[in-house]
């Protein structure tokens, strides 16, 4: 990934936030002699510094992930910045946004009371806490055939890389004016985006 200096984020806590935060990540492998890429929820265990997930056994990506290094793309909350915003208009629009990369190489978990703490840690963190809904309750001969329909793995984590482009280019004028911009609109990205620059800017 492209990161100019001023756009490295290296504050392992808001790293490890965002991956956890938006965990539908992009994986991207080589399958067949080209690029391929599934679209999958990933739990981050940061003590392990791996990631686990599962792909449906009909995507044949799985067939072939083993012994070759995968690209992990979590996308976080991103914006358009329109010069409107900036009381100085000879400016051009531009995007700020968060984006981590995570390389690693894949294990395939086949042992099925692991595969299963896998899915009910997944149904846990996605659930309502209120929810009644568990993994438990479902009849075992169920899940089993269930279980039979997925390809468990776990991504070991070899490298990281993570860039956001917050307006640290920018005068702490044209800052306070954007992040004013995205919190006047009614768009969650815009708002999250808005938090985001202040924790990385240092704004109180």
């Amino acid at each position: 990934m492209y990161i100019p200096k001023h756009f490295q984020l290296n504050d392992q806590e808001l790293i490890d936030d965002m991956i956890k935060e938006y965990s539908f990540a992009t994986l991207i492998s080589q399958h067949d002699g080209a690029p391929f890429a599934t679209h999958l929820p990933l739990l981050f265990n940061k003590d392990d510094q791996c990631l686990y997930g599962h792909f449906a056994r009909a995507n044949k990506q799985w067939q072939d992930i083993t012994n070759q290094q995968v690209l992990v793309i979590f996308q976080g909350p991103h914006s358009y910045i329109s010069p409107s915003w900036q009381s100085e208009t000879n400016d051009v629009p531009t995007w700020n946004y968060i984006s981590i990369h995570i390389y690693g190489t894949v294990d395939l978990i086949k042992d099925e009371e692991t595969v299963k703490d896998i899915l009910t840690s997944s149904v846990t963190k996605y659930e309502n806490p209120n929810s009644g809904y568990h993994l438990r309750n479902l009849d075992p001969n169920y899940l089993r055939g269930m279980q039979k329909g997925i390809v468990t793995i776990k991504i070991n984590i070899t490298k990281m890389e993570a860039k956001a482009k917050l307006g640290q280019n920018d005068t702490i004028e044209q800052q306070k004016q954007i992040i004013n911009g995205l919190e006047n609109t009614l768009e969650e990205n815009n708002q999250k985006v808005a938090e985001l620059m202040k924790r990385v800017l240092g704004f109180s």
